[in-house]
Parts: structure tokens; C-alpha cells; sequence
């Protein structure tokens, strides 16, 4: 397992610094919005990225309401906070991008209130995940986590179906990219792909370590005469 995890930080650390040359450098310049278009290879594959997350946490949830199994709990949460983490960067680079194309950094456009929307719904997940208390925490977060799992698709269609000041799809729906710009935005998604994988993975082992000292600890109160 060390040598995996090994292998896949350095496929990572590689294929980010390649990413990184091919936004800032090699990819051609777009002829309206110069360079500040660069940040959409990494704008976009953020929100890929979360959606997938997203999605895992709420098969994992779903699994968890039918098993009940430790497993697919750790998943959902994993899945949930490096979703958060990777949502957070689509919310921090939109306004960024809208600011000099827009002219102001913020507008309650359909699609960007949803995004904040679903920010919040995961957010507010892992606030119960990490304060409550309750012998149900777990069920109640997963109960969450599948109502937070329904904005993904509203958020991703949103510009498909309502006129919003969100640029139209680029791919898909009548939408066009040059293909040397799709090729750039494909090798930035493989390169946060591979670190949304390495993060989960980090903290997948971090959690299970965590509830197996969490699980030393009561047995070993139990253990223990009363004094």
C-alpha cells in the first residue's frame, strides 16, 4: 500500500506541474478574453471534480442507510470533505474570472447561487458530522448527503435549460471548444483527479486509524475495573 500511495504522489506532482505549464503556457490564448481565460482549466475541473465527490458521497450514503457498514460511512465523509475542499476552489476562481469579464465579482446568476447552494449543503454536513453528539449522527448526515446530492445535477444543467449570465456549455449542447483547449482542460481534470484521489486516500487511512484508537479506548474503559 506504501508503494502505491507513493507511486500515485509522484504521478500527481508530475501531471500538476505538467497541467500547470500546459494552462499558463502552452494552451492558446483566448481572442476575447485574453489571459484571464487560463483560470477556466482550472475552474472547470474543480467543479467536475466536486460533482464526482459528490456523487461517491451519496452512493456511499446510500449504501450506508442499507448496511450500516463503517466502510461506506468513511467514504461518504471522505468523499464530502474533499468535495467541499475542491467546491470551495470553483467559488474562489468564478468570481475571480467574472470580475475583469463581468465587471463585478459576484451576481445572483442561477447557476452561481445553486453552486453556493450545494457549498453550503456540504458544508453544513460536515458541521454534524464533526459537532453532533447524537448516536445517529451518521444516518442523519447520510439522510443529508442524499438531499445535498440532488442540487449536482441542478447546478450542472442550469445553463442548459435557463437563459443565466453564466457562459454557455463550451462542451455539449451545441457548444464548441477549440481542441487544443479541450486537450489542456482534459489533462488539468486528470491532474485534480489524481489529487482528489491522493487527498481521499490520506484521509481515508487518517479516519479508519482515528475510530480504530476511538474503538481501543472504550474497550479499554470498559476494561478497566471501577475505582
Amino acid at each position: 500500500m506504501k508503494r502505491g500511495f507513493t507511486i500515485l504522489a509522484i504521478v500527481t506532482g508530475l501531471l500538476l506541474s505538467f497541467a500547470l505549464y500546459e494552462a499558463l503556457i502552452a494552451a492558446p490564448t483566448e481572442r476575447t478574453m485574453g489571459d484571464v481565460q487560463r483560470i477556466f482549466y482550472y475552474h472547470v475541473p474543480s467543479a467536475w471534480t466536486a460533482f464526482l465527490l459528490f456523487l461517491i458521497n451519496f452512493v456511499a450514503s446510500v449504501v450506508y442507510l442499507i448496511r450500516r457498514d463503517s466502510k461506506s460511512d468513511i467514504i461518504a465523509l471522505v468523499s464530502a470533505e474533499v468535495g467541499v475542499v475542491f467546491c470551495t476552489v470553483v467559488l474562489v476562481t468564478g468570481p475571480i474570472w467574472a470580475r475583469p469579464v463581468w465587471g463585478i465579482w459576484w451576481t445572483w446568476d442561477l447557476r452561481l447561487t445553486l453552486t453556493l447552494v450545494l457549498w453550503l449543503i456540504y458544508v453544513s454536513y460536515l458541521v454534524l458530522r464533526r459537532f453532533s453528539t447524537s448516536s445517529q449522527t451518521a444516518v442523519l448526515a447520510a439522510v443529508l448527503a442524499v438531499f445535498g446530492a440532488l442540487d449536482v445535477p441542478l447546478v450542472y444543467f442550469s445553463i442548459w435549460f435557463f437563459r443565466t449570465q453564466h457562459p454557455s456549455p463550451v462542451i455539449g449542447n451545441g457548444g464548441s471548444l477549440d481542441p487544443r483547449m479541450a486537450q489542456v482542460l482534459l489533462i488539468n481534470w486528470a491532474a485534480f483527479l489524481c489529487l482528489a484521489w491522493l487527498m481521499s486516500w490520506t484521509r481515508f487511512r487518517l479516519e479508519v486509524l482515528k475510530r480504530e484508537v476511538e474503538e481501543a479506548q472504550s474497550l479499554q474503559s470498559l476494561l478497566e475495573p471501577s475505582r
